[in-house]
């Protein structure tokens, strides 16, 4: 009878799943419908400078018991209308009002705060892991990621957007300044929930030190994973030092036998990233510009990498991409 009664709890947790979704999105819908109503009413002279605080002492008169409609919280609505004038995508709604109100406060453009409510949706991020990845300026970072993508002998330049980041924070290994290759691998594992929030939910782990046998030699991949999107394997070497163009023979060289002898017929080409502790975009351009398999060159960070720094950067690139295509003009 148990599996029965198991199929029946699943039904109601099902169910149970469906009516918090349903009553998150009523919700949502309902606080946009107020903060419409508000934002509207002081462009005329009906409402005062007082009136949004006299509003929440009526509601809470005539509904002693509401909670939510306090003045902070209907002035925020009020922000979340005029922020998003058109509630049509479903993505705005499938977020609770935590995020909202997180990524309302802390985004300074409409590309950002779409970036993080997409981010969001897409990874199912909690409140604080939403709040962690705007601390580490995952939008700067995969901007410059996306920018310096090799687009040469690719066979999906587009679907790798959007994927991997120019540099990725690993401030939670809680690593010393100078660590060992082997320290950083042995902490990515221990710490692999973590990695995986910072790479992306669609990453799923397939082993460390992963043996290839080519001839009669055995080669370590350090860290393998598989992207479900893409439906690609995806090699990791870690390097602790600058990065240097001979770095990337020895992962050209893994991802062919990772084709060859690793990849199903229904997936595509496999994919490296070199994370290295530093790079110079200049010497990973020239090394790149005749690489025949997809790869991506980061560098990664243990500590937090302040987002004025990271939005400097990002601008710089832009400038620096601007003069090249001048100068190619002329």
């Amino acid at each position: 009878m148990q599996p029965q009664f198991t199929e029946i709890l699943d039904l109601i947790r099902t169910a149970q799943n469906y009516v918090i979704a349903t009553s998150n999105q009523e919700l949502i819908k309902l606080y946009w419908s107020i903060g419409k109503y508000i934002s509207e009413r002081l462009k005329t002279t009906e409402w005062g400078q007082k009136a949004i605080e006299q509003l929440a002492a009526f509601i809470q008169t005539q509904e002693p018991g509401i909670k939510g409609f306090e003045k902070r919280n209907l002035e925020r609505m009020r922000q979340f209308y005029e922020t998003y004038p058109e509630i049509a995508s479903a993505l705005r709604t499938q977020l609770n009002w935590t995020h909202h109100r997180i990524i309302m406060s802390r985004c300074k453009t409409e590309a950002e705060r779409l970036f993080y409510i997409q981010l969001t949706a897409t990874e199912r991020y909690t409140t604080r892991e939403l709040e962690r990845q705007i601390n580490s300026g995952i939008f700067e970072r995969t901007l410059l990621a996306d920018a310096k993508l090799p687009v040469a002998n690719q066979s999906q330049p587009q679907k790798l957007a959007g994927v991997f980041r120019d540099s990725y924070i690993l401030d939670f290994l809680n690593l010393p300044p100078s660590h060992s290759e082997n320290d950083l691998k042995t902490s990515l594992i221990l710490c692999l929930k973590d990695f995986i929030l910072e790479l992306g939910r669609d990453f799923s782990f397939m082993g460390q030190e992963y043996r290839l046998q080519v001839g009669n030699t055995d080669f370590f991949i350090d860290l393998l994973f598989y992207h479900r999107e893409l439906q690609s394997l995806v090699a990791f070497e870690l390097k602790i030092d600058k990065f240097k163009p001979e770095h990337l023979g020895q992962l050209e060289f893994y991802l062919e036998a990772l084709d060859r002898d690793v990849k199903k017929t229904h997936e595509n080409p496999s994919i490296g990233v070199l994370l290295c502790r530093d790079k110079d975009d200049e010497v990973i351009e020239y090394a790149l510009s005749r690489s025949l398999s997809p790869t991506i060159v980061a560098e990664y960070e243990i500590k937090l990498i302040p987002k004025e720094t990271l939005r400097r950067k990002l601008n710089e690139f832009y400038e620096l991409l601007a003069a090249k295509e001048d100068i190619s003009q002329h």
